[in-house]
């Protein structure tokens, strides 16, 4: 059944008039993208009661004040701080399995749905006005939140649930019981707690790892692992389930190694879980992949590129033919860059195809086919389907052997313009990696037209950012002298609340980019040394990854440690 229009219901229940209902929609299609009731509250014809009764009444449902209401703290600790703040829900009652949520945006039916996921329990909502939610957020959870901390301390003493487990791990109960224990409320609030904060904190993985003494819980946040306090030993068994369920897995099978996906809809947007399951000595280790898109800006402007390199590596890309190779090790942010690289090239004429193992983010407009080898569905296999499906532009997820390479030439050869990714340490390595692959040298220099070696560094946090001066060993590693650094200026995060006290916030990226010319191809085809290649290139004005990495540590973006950590020492 069709809702009433909500202008309507305002100008029922004798909050506003036709005239001003006219004004309303008017003002409206100026402000696109904005609902009907905010706009009547920017204009001052309605306050915030007005607008939850009519919501209420749009939606059919009861409007309560929370202002009035005494909630009982078993009901408040049945949502925790993150979630109850990410979704501005405030939970006031819970019968019959049905957990009762107050919340100011009952138009946005899935968030019933995401809390149904979370929680295990029927949803049912009733309106309240927006300064009564973040008043009530503020009362209830504002001073005494509660932590993993609090969670796996009440996990510890919870001797039943130990049982429970202990019973389940010798297979003494059957498969439905493990499901409910998998199903338990202590187990799935601890699950939430983590995965809420690991998206909040924009984490790329999770990583639950059971060792013979502990079970140790991990987020990994720009590129390095933080530990989090680890919930008891026992309760190993029923989290690695629970996470099992959700990814609609094999829950009675322990023995081989699993892979599923758990795809959420957090605070509005969606968040895709690629989970891995690995059986180990100690029980199951588990890791997740965390795709939140919202996080992950696919545009060139923000990959971290300097303007000169832009118009370099803009030029290479808008090439007709020819392959373009991005390469790094796993999570340096070569699928970002070149899934930025096809959003700009993504245009009405052109045909774009790409194939990926796993297709990691959506993109309009392109054609985009995910590789199952299980069924011989590989990249060599793809790529000669793809071709036969006129695209313009390709690309090839990652070269990982000399057919799929020998098809990638053929492409490109044949007038199409080729995306790939490659594990070498830089670009100049990339062109010895291919050969010992078998790719002929001749075809090498035919068809590659730029390497990209990139590193993802993290950024020092803007909050607490201090000058400081490097220690003698980091000099060392760097092969510089205090001559050298002598005017320089260079700076590092003190820690604070911003930065989870590690000094650093997000990430940026350094790159080295080899254009081919033909003094780099006569080197190729003489089968020059990786050092006559990067010589050759450095004297073309290639800036390495070490070089780039200074100039951030420079320029304060970055501090000499990540560079260190993050570039090898040129030869």
């Amino acid at each position: 059944m069709a809702l009433r229009r909500l202008g309507q219901i305002l100008v029922d229940l004798g909050y506003i008039s036709d005239e001003q209902l006219e004004l309303l929609v008017d003002e409206q299609t100026e402000r696109p993208g904005q609902l009907i009731g905010q706009v009547a509250m920017d204009m001052g014809l309605i306050d915030d009661e007005q607008l939850s009764q009519a919501l209420g009444e749009q939606m059919s449902l009861r409007t309560v004040s929370l202002g009035d209401l005494t909630i009982e703290p078993e009901v408040l600790a049945m949502v925790t701080e993150p979630m109850a703040q990410m979704y501005r829900i405030v939970p006031t009652e819970f019968v019959d399995n049905t957990l009762t949520v107050a919340m100011c945006d009952p138009q946005n039916l899935g968030v019933q749905d995401e809390l149904r996921t979370f929680l295990g329990y029927n949803i049912q909502v009733v309106v309240a006005t927006e300064p009564a939610i973040l008043a009530a957020l503020e009362r209830y959870y504002g001073e005494n939140t509660e932590s993993v901390e609090s969670i796996v301390s009440d996990l510890e003493e919870d001797d039943e649930l130990a049982a429970a487990v202990a019973a389940a791990e010798k297979g003494t109960v059957d498969l439905t019981s493990v499901e409910a224990l998998a199903d338990s409320a202590p187990v799935r609030k601890l699950l939430n707690m983590v995965l809420l904060i690991a998206i909040k904190d924009h984490a790329s993985d999770l990583h639950f790892e059971p060792f013979e003494d502990e079970f140790r819980i991990r987020i990994k946040a720009d590129g390095v692992l933080y530990e989090m306090v680890p919930p008891p030993r026992h309760l190993a068994f029923a989290i690695t389930t629970r996470i099992k369920v959700m990814a609609d897995l094999d829950i009675a099978e322990r023995r081989l190694p699993q892979d599923g996906r758990i795809e959420l809809n957090v605070g509005g947007h969606p968040v895709d879980l690629r989970v891995s399951v690995l059986p180990t000595m100690f029980g199951e280790s588990v890791v997740m992949r965390v795709l939140d898109r919202s996080v992950v800006s696919l545009d060139l402007k923000n990959v971290g590129m300097d303007d000169k390199l832009m118009k370099v590596f803009r030029d290479v890309i808008s090439k007709p033919n020819g392959i373009v190779l991005v390469t790094g090790p796993t999570g340096s942010g070569k699928t970002t860059t070149l899934y930025s690289a096809l959003n700009e090239l993504n245009v009405i004429e052109d045909k774009l195809i790409t194939t990926e193992d796993p297709v990691e983010y959506d993109m309009e407009g392109i054609i985009q086919v995910p590789i199952d080898a299980s069924i011989g569905n590989t990249f060599a296999q793809c790529l000669r389907a793809i071709l036969r499906q006129d695209p313009d532009k390709i690309l090839v997820g990652e070269i990982r052997d000399l057919e799929t390479a020998e098809i990638a030439v053929q492409a490109s050869l044949t007038g199409h313009m080729v995306f790939s990714t490659l594990h070498t340490n830089d670009a100049p390595s990339t062109i010895t990696r291919l050969k010992d692959m078998g790719v002929p040298t001749f075809l090498i220099t035919a068809t590659v037209e730029s390497i990209l070696a990139q590193r993802l560094v993290r950024r020092v946090c803007d909050k607490c950012r201090e000058a400081y001066t490097p220690s003698r060993e980091v000099l060392d590693d760097l092969e510089l002298t205090a001559e050298d650094i002598k005017g320089k200026k260079f700076y590092r995060g003190g820690g604070c609340e911003n930065c989870n006290n590690t000094g650093y916030k997000g990430r940026v990226g350094l790159f080295e980019l080899m254009v081919m010319n033909n003094e780099l191809r006569d080197l190729i085809m003489q089968n020059a040394s990786t050092d006559d290649l990067r010589d050759a290139a450095r004297r073309n004005g290639m800036i390495t990854l070490r070089d780039a990495g200074m100039l951030a540590a420079y320029a304060g973006t970055t501090t000499t440690e990540e560079v260190v950590r993050e570039t090898i020492i040129d030869a």
